[in-house]
């Protein structure tokens, strides 16, 4: 008796897997469509032919968004992995000098905020590039610099007196974020949320509030972004803020509200003097970023 004939195990597309996983992590068709510099439509059938080959429902989707079946999350490791591979492979061959490690430091809201969302697109298009990344103040990424500790470094800079080291790669306003519908504003003395000295922060905050005599206190000491903004939302203390970390739960507080303006912080990138062919990449990858964040607040 001859054995029955089976059908080859078809083969995963990359393209495909790459939409997959875009659609995975927003949550959306019409967003992954944008990342993957696809069409809305061309992304559905993409997804309904890969369904169609691996016999299984991987998104359930409704009016708002779509979220992963238990088979969508099982392809979506493999999905991951797969796409690390061979991104891997294809930069061993047209990228062989990029490779090694890049010694990044940055304070705690870049970290928190923006850094991630940089370093993970860059992993995917530079795998032999292995960036390790150091959280501390500003001043300390400034001292661990000149010790040669650090290849480069994001730091927050004052705007006044005018800094003269480092590129400043993105400038942004600082503003006093409160509560929704919040009341320690108004409260005697002012409640704060700010961290130690050093912190550009805490340094125009307590100074414009010194200069129109408004009497505070430092209800909440922190380091962490995500301590002042809990207290923040919390409606124990006001606090100074970049523009962008103000959430749907907060609102920005102003001169109507018995506040002084804060002006704006530069976001500034240190780099040692005999740079790398890996450090001059991951360079580039932060100033386009970078830009790119500029120009999306100002469409």
């Amino acid at each position: 008796m001859t054995a029955p004939l089976r059908r080859p195990i078809p083969l995963l597309d990359n393209d495909v897997l790459r939409t997959f996983v875009a659609i995975a992590e927003t949550g959306n068709f019409s967003t992954a469509a944008e990342a993957v510099f696809r069409t809305p439509s061309a992304v559905s059938m993409q997804i309904k032919k890969l369904e169609e080959q691996l016999g299984a429902t991987l998104f359930l989707r409704d009016a708002r968004s779509v979220s992963l079946t238990q088979h969508g999350e099982v392809l979506l490791s493999y999905a991951r992995n797969m796409l690390a591979l061979s991104n891997e492979a294809v930069s061993r061959f047209i990228m062989p000098e990029l490779s090694g490690v890049v010694r990044l430091g940055a304070p705690e809201d870049i970290g928190e905020r923006i850094l991630p969302g940089i370093l993970k697109n860059f992993s995917e298009s530079f795998p032999g590039i292995m960036v390790d990344v150091t959280i501390d103040m500003s001043l300390g990424l400034r001292k661990r610099m000149e010790e040669q500790r650090l290849d480069l470094a994001l730091i927050n800079c004052a705007t006044r007196p005018l800094p003269t080291d480092g590129e400043i790669v993105y400038r942004e306003r600082l503003v006093w974020a409160g509560a929704k519908c919040g009341t320690a504003h108004r409260r005697e003395p002012l409640p704060i949320s700010i961290w130690e000295e050093g912190c550009i922060w805490r340094l125009e905050a307590l100074a414009q509030l010194e200069r129109m005599k408004r009497d505070f206190r430092v209800a909440f000491l922190s380091g962490h972004t995500m301590a002042q903004r809990a207290a923040v939302v919390s409606d124990l203390a006001i606090a100074p803020l970049p523009r962008s970390y103000v959430g749907e739960d907060m609102v920005i507080l102003g001169a109507q509200d018995g506040l002084p303006e804060l002006g704006s912080f530069d976001i500034r990138l240190l780099t040692i003097s005999q740079m790398t062919a890996p450090m001059k990449t991951v360079a580039e990858s932060i100033r386009l970023a970078f830009s790119e964040k500029a120009k999306a607040i100002a469409a």
